[in-house]
């Protein structure tokens, strides 16, 4: 069929989320229930990434080294679902934050100057990875990244959910580097010290300006595979017919006298007939 235009004129958003151990660690809100904050990441931003009609969206994952988990798409379902799936550690325990904003600045350069987004949700410092946090966001400026980082944790004051050792991880949040990768690229920073408040953040972030992109086009298919398919079906019963039953009305008619005459003669009779001509 004739092409048809798919609404294109979004964001290339990628979220990084931290999948480092304390990311675990169950101080926050959902639903009246206690829940871990990757859990709660997972109900919030999934939602989020779901609802951005006409973005591309992918999801990088990192801990003590960063990957994409999911590439840029218009499938923003499947992107949730790769989010849903995220597990604490499968990235390393340490939290590189360098590292992850290094990636997606890498997979954003090839989108439209001014469209390059980049949503960067962790509870703690940068202790890993080969890239300087700082650096990454000079970096990512130069390349027009806007990013937005997300500090998640309860208050460690106001949590009375104890860590490991009676430490609590909120208290591992590095808020003036994050403050600063925002400032330098143009984007702002979130803290999110609860539920309500990162859904206050997504309304913001869902508020982000779309730019024009070229649109692209989808061809619709047009399924033909069953005339071959009945073709093959047909001379397959034909082929059972004449197996199971021999002395079908199909194989008298076609070893009558009239089909007889019509076949080609024999190379034998044909060699005999052109020697009987020489000898004339």
């Amino acid at each position: 069929g004739e092409p048809l235009p798919i609404a294109a004129s979004g964001r290339d958003l990628l979220v990084a989320v931290d999948v480092s151990g304390s990311m675990d660690f169950p101080d926050m809100q959902w639903q009246d229930e206690e829940v871990s904050r990757l859990t709660l990441v997972q109900h919030l931003l999934g939602d989020f990434l779901e609802s951005r009609d006409g973005d591309r969206v992918g999801l990088i994952l990192f801990g003590s080294r960063a990957y994409v988990q999911a590439p840029l798409t218009f499938d923003r379902h499947t992107v949730r679902v790769w989010l849903d799936e995220a597990r604490i550690g499968i990235a390393g325990k340490n939290t590189a934050i360098g590292d992850a904003i290094g990636l997606a600045v890498k997979r954003l350069r090839q989108r439209p100057a001014q469209s390059r987004v980049l949503i960067l949700v962790t509870d703690g410092a940068n202790n890993g990875g080969e890239i300087d946090p700082l650096t990454a966001a000079r970096l990512a400026a130069r390349e027009g990244v806007k990013i937005y980082p997300i500090g998640i944790g309860a208050d460690p004051e106001q949590s009375g959910t104890p860590g490991f050792l009676g430490i609590n991880p909120s208290l591992d949040l590095d808020e003036p580097t994050l403050k600063e990768i925002a400032d330098a690229t143009g984007g702002q920073y979130f803290r999110a010290q609860d539920g309500k408040q990162l859904q206050s953040i997504k309304a913001t972030l869902d508020q982000l300006e779309p730019v024009t992109q070229q649109p692209t086009q989808a061809r619709p298919a047009q399924a033909l595979y069953h005339w071959p398919l009945a073709l093959a079906l047909l001379l397959s019963m034909l082929l059972v017919v004449r197996v199971l039953w021999p002395d079908n009305p199909l194989h008298r008619l076609f070893n009558k006298d009239l089909f007889l005459q019509t076949q080609l003669p024999d190379w034998r009779q044909r060699l005999k007939r052109l020697r009987l001509r020489r000898r004339r």
